[in-house]
């Protein structure tokens, strides 16, 4: 007697979940990042291979799905967070395509009796969703022996270990930081199922998100503003407090403000092309260049 092989079928199910769309996005949305972009997508198949595995009734427990992201600031982290929240909600792990950020300042009181009511309510409106916590590592002072951190902490273990059918955690921050975090915290670590690395972007990186991000807002750079951009890049990653994509959104903020300027200045009939185009002039006003030229003077560099 043959016995009955039961079958499923993936195409239906990456076609009605639009799982791949959200991939693609992510691709699209991130310039490099090819290591995270890979995990994302190996996170995303497991998935869609566990949700086949119970269609087909082949029960296993669920997956662990807290996850931790590393990197410095600037890096994606976040948007990365919010499209794995569509993907865990469109394969059905939760409830709700729905992300809410908190920090230590959102979750830690400060005096005695406010830090659980604080980390409840902030779990309440991240139930059946995701909750990133940025720079988790600061949850843990050590240093300080009166400090509420830790009853926050206690509460997330509880959490993250009995009601991980209807919350996801994300912990980011700094790696060494994080990694301290963890091992004073072993058992937040062990409730972690994937750990992901952010890496800073390089130069020529920065330049196509900065070009993507002019281009979105309906600018650009003329031939001169992009030299002037190229060379902005370089010297502004070699200064303190760089912050990756985050200080080229920055950046770009300060070169429409100084064009905006100088058109309100030159006062006059305006065409379509003036007001779409960031010329050189407008990004060599940035002090970066004084600054970059001081600490080559010097002999320094900053750079992380």
């Amino acid at each position: 007697m043959t016995e009955t092989v039961n079958t499923a079928d993936l195409r239906a199910l990456l076609q009605q979940t639009g799982v791949p769309e959200v991939l693609e996005r992510l691709d699209r949305e991130l310039v490099g990042l090819a290591p995270v972009k890979g995990r994302i997508h190996e996170i995303a198949a497991y998935l869609v291979v566990d949700k086949l595995r119970r269609e087909l009734g082949l029960e296993a427990t669920r997956p662990v799905l807290h996850m931790a992201f590393t990197g410095n600031p600037g890096t994606g982290k976040t948007t990365v967070a919010m499209r794995m929240a569509t993907i865990l909600n469109r394969l059905g792990y939760i409830r709700r395509d729905h992300l809410v950020v908190a920090s230590r300042d959102d979750l830690v009181g400060q005096y005695i009796g406010h830090t659980a009511p604080k980390t409840k309510e902030v779990l309440k409106r991240a139930m059946g969703g995701v909750l990133f916590i940025d720079e988790a590592y600061s949850l843990y002072r050590a240093e300080n022996e009166r400090d509420y951190g830790q009853e926050t902490i206690e509460i997330l273990l509880q959490v993250m270990e009995n009601q991980r059918e209807d919350l996801v955690v994300i912990l980011a921050g700094y790696e060494d930081k994080m990694e301290q975090f963890f091992t004073l915290n072993p058992g937040m670590r062990s409730r972690i199922a994937h750990h992901i690395r952010f890496p800073d972007y390089t130069e020529e990186e920065l330049i196509a998100i900065g070009k993507l991000m002019i281009t979105e807002q309906n600018y650009y750079l003329d031939g001169p503003a992009q030299e002037a951009f190229a060379e902005y890049v370089r010297c502004r990653k070699r200064l303190p407090n760089f912050a990756n994509a985050r200080s080229i959104r920055n950046a770009i903020d300060r070169f429409k403000l100084r064009q905006a300027k100088r058109l309100f200045e030159q006062a006059g009939q305006v065409s379509t092309d003036d007001l779409r185009r960031i010329a050189e002039e407008d990004i060599r006003a940035s002090e970066v260049f004084r600054d970059c030229a001081k600490l080559e003077e010097t002999g320094g560099d900053h750079a992380p």
